[in-house]
């Protein structure tokens, strides 16, 4: 029910892209608790606002990072949209709309759309691609995060190691003759 919400949403703002008109308003689709999509046409280009909430403030540090490689990776593929991404405050797009959360764990993650983007040959792919995103960001922070965690256990099982080689070895007595101990 969602996903085709979603979809409608979409595709009216694709369809009035590709007829060069604006939307009146940003449509706004709640897809999970406390965070929403909103999107909007424009004549030459759709925006596409995902507001996310991070739970952890670990989430937050592998977020950026994450989000910083998707905004870098247009200068290698010239035809990847537009990413754009702000934490705690919304960006200037969403001024005037109700209900936007604000800091430190709120991220606003946009992507700009362009006519090949949303053209009819590429418009259910970008659809797909966009309703998976969330998914795939969580998704990639929670494989980050369990990397990172595997990799400090194995780190401090070679420390462990080395610290246990390092111990001396027992105090001994050892007898030197009849009677003499040393």
């Amino acid at each position: 029910a969602v996903v085709s919400t979603q979809s409608g949403h979409y595709g009216r703002d694709f369809k009035m892209q590709e007829a060069e008109t604006a939307s009146d308003k940003t449509a706004v689709v709640h897809y999970h608790e406390e965070e929403a999509v909103y999107i909007s046409a424009h004549p030459d280009r759709v925006t596409v606002i995902f507001s996310t909430l991070f739970k952890d403030p670990d989430d937050v540090v592998i977020g950026k990072v994450f989000l910083q490689e998707f905004k870098d990776a247009r200068k290698a593929h010239q035809q990847a949209p537009q990413v754009l991404f702000s934490y705690g405050e919304p960006p200037a797009e969403l001024n005037g709309q109700p209900g936007l959360l604000r800091g430190d764990n709120i991220g606003y993650v946009t992507f700009v759309l362009f006519p090949r983007h949303t053209s009819p040959t590429n418009r259910d792919n970008t659809i797909n691609l966009i309703h998976q995103f969330r998914t795939y960001l969580h998704y990639h922070i929670k494989c980050s995060k369990a990397f990172l965690h595997s990799r400090m256990r194995s780190k401090t099982s070679e420390f462990l190691k080395v610290l246990n080689r390092a111990k001396p070895e027992a105090m001994t007595e050892k007898k030197f003759g009849v009677g003499k101990k040393f």
